[in-house]
């Protein structure tokens, strides 16, 4: 019987889970219906460099380096070490390994346990055959040992669950890993374009400021009337009104920016950040449709739980199935602790069960058939995950191509703007042109130029988010987040070396 329940073992029924394929349309070539350039638009301006787009090229697992930041560098490196969030979800995976573990030990192996105790009792006079009775005390010492043979694999299917468990948990800490890093960048560049626009403002209010001492002159000597005074004096006081809340705003950049960082707000050596300070890099990677979803931490995750769902689907169809249990003990009983390993002590037990369930009102069928839901929930699940995946790079290749265009356009209209307010400021000094002129060029030159400081940093945060999107090279990290247990699913393929 043993004999046979081990061959029996060797299969497990319920489904065996395979990867899902891709959808056919994602095998080709490019992410949108229209071909993405392979080189952005170029812009007379800072951040205005073309980006060339190469297909194929393997992202660095440091992808925020291509900013060429050394201040941006260190506090993502120091952010990674303190970050709660992630220390979080490295817990939660410590926590699946040690369940997955704790499953295999259980489900898969035999229990042997060893048992040594005393019992006081009174036999009455039937049983000791004692007038009176008896009053003794029993010694025991076995050991039991148990073992569900697991002929329909539900037990490694229960296992194959929780490795599955492991590898979506693995996953959620590499896709917590890239929001973590992302955030950082992201919000660094956030706080960047806050600093010019402020610069921006000041440099306006300046100006402004300027040219009310010369309006105040002229008024003093009779040349203008007081309304234009007046005007100027409330157009500088409208430019000072919209300094608190860009410094409002940079302000809370900081704030959030040292969260991410796992500090408290009021802590120092937080590293500050202008657009001056990073790079705009000029060839991007970009991986191809059919390896993204080998790549994407969130894909790999539904993956994983698709696996698991997989798995949850055989353990109901095992619970069908006769469960086939071997049991066994050996020891020693006596009523005297030193007679315990001597004489005629000795007793055994071997045992063989087998539990077949006959009728539960239809709640073994009803939990396969929620298994199954579960497992279709799931795949729907993954589907939308890969469908979200190829958004998220169709988004990201769009904004490089039109913000590029942009900024081009936006830097054409800041440079007209500067020349007609320097040509209209010299005119109005001339009293060649009225305050209205003036004021409409300084208005005009404002606009603009906060709109270009708006676009360049567009330009940064693009770029960032096709580095997130792509995954973030997690893969070419010596080894994925504290990961102890080979995945159970497929490994994805080795990627070539990351160029520079």
């Amino acid at each position: 019987m043993l004999s046979a329940a081990l061959l029996l073992s060797a299969c497990a029924v319920g489904p065996d889970f395979k990867t899902p394929g891709l959808p056919a349309t994602a095998q080709g070539a490019d992410y949108t219906p229209a071909p993405a350039p392979p080189r952005t638009a170029q812009a007379d301006a800072p951040g205005g460099q073309s980006q060339e787009l190469l297909a194929g090229r393997d992202i660095p697992a440091q992808w925020w380096g291509v900013f060429q930041s050394a201040p941006l560098d260190q506090l993502i490196r120091a952010s990674l070490a303190q970050s709660p969030t992630l220390a979080s979800a490295q817990a939660a995976l410590r926590e699946a390994e040690a369940t997955y573990e704790a499953k295999s030990g259980n489900l898969l192996w035999p229990q042997v346990n060893a048992q040594l105790g005393a019992q006081r009792e009174r036999a009455s006079q039937i049983t000791s055959q004692v007038p009176g009775g008896q009053l003794l005390t029993l010694y025991n010492a076995s050991i039991n040992v148990s073992y569900n043979l697991d002929v329909f694999g539900g037990a490694r299917r229960q296992v194959e669950g929780a490795q599955a468990a492991v590898d979506a948990q693995r996953y959620q800490v590499e896709a917590v890993y890239l929001t973590l890093t992302s955030n950082l960048v992201t919000t660094a560049i956030r706080e960047a374009s806050l600093r010019a626009q402020l610069q921006a403002s000041r440099e306006v209010l300046k100006a402004q400021r300027e040219q009310l001492n010369v309006i105040e002159k002229q008024f003093d000597t009779g040349a203008i009337p007081k309304s234009t005074v007046l005007q100027q004096r409330t157009q500088v006081a409208q430019t000072q009104a919209t300094l608190p809340p860009i410094e409002k705003s940079l302000a809370q950049t900081r704030h959030q920016l040292a969260v991410f960082a796992g500090r408290l707000p009021a802590e120092a050596g937080l590293p500050e950040f202008d657009l001056a300070s990073l790079t705009l890099p000029q060839a991007l990677p970009l991986s191809l449709p059919s390896e993204l979803a080998r790549q994407r931490p969130d894909v790999r995750a539904s993956e994983a739980q698709l696996h698991q769902a997989s798995a949850a689907v055989g353990v109901a169809t095992a619970n069908l199935y006769p469960q086939f249990q071997l049991t066994g003990s050996y020891g020693n009983s006596a009523t005297r602790a030193r007679d315990l390993f001597s004489g005629p002590t000795t007793l055994w037990n071997v045992g063989a069960g087998l539990t077949q369930p006959l009728f539960n009102g239809g709640a073994l069928r009803a939990q396969r058939r929620a298994a199954e839901a579960a497992y279709d929930s799931a795949a729907a699940q993954y589907r939308s995950t890969v469908l979200g995946a190829f958004q998220n790079v169709a988004d990201a290749l769009r904004a490089l191509e039109f913000d590029a265009i942009a900024l081009q356009n936006q830097a054409t209209a800041e440079t007209l703007a500067k020349q007609s307010l320097d040509l209209t400021t010299t005119q109005f000094r001339a009293g060649a042109v009225s305050y209205v002129q003036l004021l409409t060029a300084q208005q005009a030159w404002l606009q603009t130029h906060t709109a270009l400081v708006q676009a360049q940093a567009a330009r940064y945060a693009d770029t960032a988010a096709l580095f997130q999107a792509l995954g973030g090279g997690w893969w070419n990290r010596g080894e994925l987040a504290n990961a102890t247990i080979a995945p159970a699913s497929d490994a994805a393929p080795a990627p070539a070396p990351a160029q520079n």
